[in-house]
């Protein structure tokens, strides 16, 4: 089975950065594609940003867009969230996913397979 680990996050000043990393392990791991989700209390999981394999298209949420930036290493099985000029309103818990099969909606929470245990982002005012 695919295991996902994330790392990275904690609290940050408004307007401070943080990098989010996931790393991707298991005896037949092979992505489709990956997304950063978050989910704060009484709230909805929402995608944050997602991106294909291979090929590298992505998918940010609007209120992210121009501030986080999401990439991966294919080598290392790793998948990445830079976060620029964070805000109150970024808090939440940030979870890695992945699925290995064709997908057409990067966003779709409902579509991934596989998820990590979720990091905690902060932004404080």
């Amino acid at each position: 089975q695919v295991q996902l680990v994330e790392s990275g996050g904690g609290l940050v000043q408004a307007g401070g950065s943080l990098r989010l990393s996931c790393v991707a392990s298991g005896p037949t791991f092979s992505s489709y594609a990956m997304g950063w989700f978050r989910q704060a209390p009484g709230k909805e999981r929402e995608c944050v940003a997602a991106i294909r394999w291979s090929g590298g298209s992505t998918y940010y949420r609007d209120s992210v867009k121009g501030r986080f930036t999401i990439s991966r290493d294919n080598t290392r099985n790793t998948l990445y969230l830079q976060m620029n000029s964070l805000k109150p309103e970024d808090t939440a818990v940030y979870y890695c996913a992945t699925r290995d099969s064709y997908l057409i909606l990067l966003w779709r929470s409902e579509e991934y397979d596989y998820w990590g245990q979720g990091t905690q982002v902060t932004g404080s005012s």
